[in-house]
C-alpha cells in the first residue's frame, strides 16, 4: 500500500476501535493530535499543583497538610507518567517543558487562576478534579494504549483526590457561619472556569481527536455528565450554584445553563490569565535553581554510557 491506502486503512482501524502502540505506524496527522493532546495533559497536571501548593504551609490542621502534600505529590507523578508517553511520540521532554516555559504550549484554564481562601482548596480537590475525572475516564478507551493505560492509574488516584477534596468542604459547610460563606465565595469564582474549562462544543463530524477516537466523548457531553453528577451534590450541601439559566429539561434530557465566556477560556489558554505569568515564572525561577541537579544525573549517566 502506498502512504495514502495505509493512512485509510490506519484510521479505518482505530474509529472500529483498534489500538494502536507506540511502536505501530501511524501517520504524521495523528501522531501530531495525540502528541499536542497528551503533551497538554502533562502541562496541566505539572502546573496544576501551583494553586493548591501555595497552601500546604497554610493547612489548618497537620493532617490536612498531609493530605494535601500527598494530593500535590501525585498530581507531579501524574505529568511524569504522561511527559513518558508524549516522549514516546517523538518529542524529547526538555523540549516539552521548554515550550511551556516560553508559552508555546497550553495547559488548562483552570491552572491560570489565584486561590483566596482554604475553601478554594476544597473546590478545587473536589469539583475541579471532578470536571477532570469525567474527562479521563473517557481517555481510558482512547485509541492510543498507551495513553489509555496511563489513564487508569491516573484516574484511581484522581478519585481519591475528590473523596479528600470532598471532606474538605463538608468540614467547612459544617463549621461556622463565616465556613460557609467562604465556600460559596469560591465555588462562585470558580464556577465560571469550571463550565469552561471541558471546552466549547463541537461538530463530531469534524472533530478529529473524537474521528481518531483520541478521546471517546465530545465537550458537551462530558460537561452535561458533570452537571448531572455534581449539581445534585453541591446542592444537597446547602451550596447555591451562581447561574439562575442552570436548569434540567426533562424533555430534552439535558442541562440548560449560562453560556461560557469562550472569550476569556482562549484568552486564559493563551497565557492571559490571573496568574499565567506569575505561575510560569516560578516554573522558569525553579527550574533554573535545580539545574545542576540534572546536569550531575544527566552527566553522569552519559559518563556510564
Amino acid at each position: 500500500m502506498d502512504d495514502s491506502e495505509r493512512a485509510d486503512s490506519f484510521y479505518a482501524r482505530v474509529a472500529a476501535g483498534g489500538k494502536v502502540e507506540a511502536d505501530d505506524w501511524m501517520p504524521d496527522p495523528y501522531r501530531a493530535a495525540i502528541l499536542k493532546f497528551v503533551e497538554m495533559h502533562a502541562n496541566s497536571e505539572l502546573m496544576g499543583v501551583l494553586p493548591e501548593r501555595e497552601w500546604i504551609l497554610r493547612a489548618p490542621t497537620l493532617r490536612r497538610k498531609l493530605a494535601l502534600t500527598s494530593k500535590v505529590q501525585d498530581e507531579v507523578g501524574h505529568a511524569q507518567l504522561l511527559y513518558r508517553v508524549a516522549e514516546d511520540l517523538g518529542k524529547p521532554r526538555e523540549q516539552m517543558l521548554q515550550d511551556l516555559l516560553d508559552g508555546k504550549t497550553k495547559f488548562h484554564n483552570v491552572f491560570h487562576y489565584p486561590t483566596e481562601s482554604w475553601a478554594d482548596v476544597g473546590i478545587i480537590a473536589w469539583l475541579v478534579d471532578a470536571a477532570a475525572i469525567v474527562s479521563q475516564q473517557a481517555l481510558r478507551d482512547s485509541s492510543y494504549a498507551p495513553y489509555a493505560r496511563t489513564m487508569k492509574k491516573i484516574c484511581w488516584e484522581e478519585s481519591v483526590h475528590i473523596m479528600h477534596g470532598r471532606d474538605v468542604v463538608l468540614t467547612l459547610m459544617n463549621g461556622t457561619d463565616r465556613q460557609r460563606a467562604l465556600v460559596q465565595n469560591a465555588l462562585d469564582r470558580w464556577w465560571g472556569p469550571l463550565m469552561q474549562m471541558h471546552g466549547p462544543p463541537t461538530d463530531p463530524a469534524r472533530d478529529k481527536d473524537l474521528l481518531w477516537r483520541i478521546k471517546s466523548k465530545g465537550n458537551e457531553q462530558l460537561r452535561q455528565e458533570f452537571l448531572s453528577i455534581y449539581v445534585p451534590r453541591i446542592r444537597e450541601l446547602g451550596l447555591r450554584i451562581p447561574d439562575p439559566e442552570l436548569r434540567y429539561d426533562d424533555g430534552a434530557g439535558r442541562w440548560h445553563y449560562s453560556e461560557p465566556d469562550w472569550d476569556e477560556l482562549r484568552s486564559v489558554v493563551t497565557g492571559h490569565g490571573p496568574r499565567s505569568q506569575e505561575r510560569l515564572e516560578f516554573r522558569r525561577v525553579n527550574r533554573a535553581l535545580t539545574q545542576w541537579v540534572r546536569d550531575a544525573i544527566i552527566g553522569r549517566a552519559a559518563a556510564a554510557a
